[in-house]
């Protein structure tokens, strides 16, 4: 299979290719797609799901746009930084260990050695992983234009189905996490016919004590089971400031199903997604604990 004709641009730095898009966008009204690490556009354009008028290449840009720095207590990713590097990172491994751990589910060689951080989020699968995590943490990503830069919370980014709050002459450059707090431990939990492929459902998780060890927060948040990924941690408040048995936790659990809109394939359908939610949270939230029992009262390094 084949895609359709499209102009093609390789801009050499930001500054390049933020003017090259607004010139395109705004002066020439065309349709234009942004080349990350192609894992998805180039599915897409190979079976003429979208037929833009020009790509631009974003790869010339890795040297500006790959890194992960520390700032405070948070760590900022460079869109272009390759899900590769992501999973082996000490920074991240230390300070953002969830993300790790949910890059490692990614799978395949080729997606994990090609595909980018902003390419994954910017695509926004409420499948994905990374959109998942994302959602779960907060933080921010930071979008540019030729007239600047703005900032917009990870947990309203994602509006519908493959589809963000992104311009159409923005470019996502950032991505910028908080830092593992101290006593707390994170997991993610999904299934997947087989490894590699996207889940039928997922589960992420964060847990946070108290100095007497009764749950001080309590982060859920669920893929697969909706057109963005499904925070469900006011579901589960009441749990909060106790140490509630495997019974309480389950019992909240249930109450998620409410939150839940899964849609219905050949794979499953909304009724086995929605038990099976129930199933992956209750995992994730116990090992998540399990981790915040071992984690250090201050630091973010994480025993597993």
């Amino acid at each position: 299979m084949k895609p359709p004709a499209f102009a093609y641009y390789a801009p050499t730095n930001l500054e390049e290719a933020l003017r090259l898009l607004h010139e395109l966008v705004h002066e020439q009204q065309r349709d234009v797609k942004l080349l990350a690490g192609g894992q998805s556009l180039i599915p897409i354009l190979n079976m003429r799901l979208a037929h833009p008028d020009a790509i631009i290449d974003l790869n010339p840009l890795e040297s500006q746009l790959s890194y992960v720095r520390r700032a405070g207590q948070t760590v900022c990713i460079g869109a272009l930084t390759r899900h590769y590097m992501l999973q082996d990172h000490p920074e991240i491994i230390r300070s953002c260990p969830l993300i790790a751990e949910a890059v490692k589910l990614i799978g395949h060689a080729a997606i994990l050695t090609r595909g980018t951080i902003g390419g994954s989020i910017i695509h926004a699968d409420p499948a994905a992983e990374l959109p998942l995590v994302c959602a779960l943490l907060g933080g921010s990503v930071t979008l540019r234009t030729v007239d600047g830069s703005r900032a917009v919370d990870t947990q309203t980014f994602f509006v519908s189905y493959l589809t963000t709050s992104i311009e159409l002459d923005e470019i996502l450059t950032e991505v910028t996490l908080p830092t593992l707090p101290p006593r707390t431990g994170q997991a993610i939990e999904e299934f997947s016919l087989r490894h590699g492929d996207f889940a039928l459902a997922a589960a992420v998780a964060q847990v946070t004590l108290n100095a007497d060890s009764t749950l001080a927060d309590l982060r859920l948040c669920i893929g697969g089971a909706g057109p963005t990924p499904v925070d469900c941690s006011h579901v589960l408040t009441s749990l909060l400031n106790s140490a509630p048995s495997t019974e309480e936790v389950k019992d909240a659990l249930r109450r998620i199903d409410d939150e839940l809109d899964p849609l219905e394939d050949i794979h499953a359908d909304a009724a086995y997604r929605k038990e099976l939610a129930q199933v992956l949270a209750y995992r994730a939230i116990d090992r998540a604990w399990q981790r915040a029992r071992a984690a250090p009262v201050n630091g973010t390094a994480r025993d597993d």
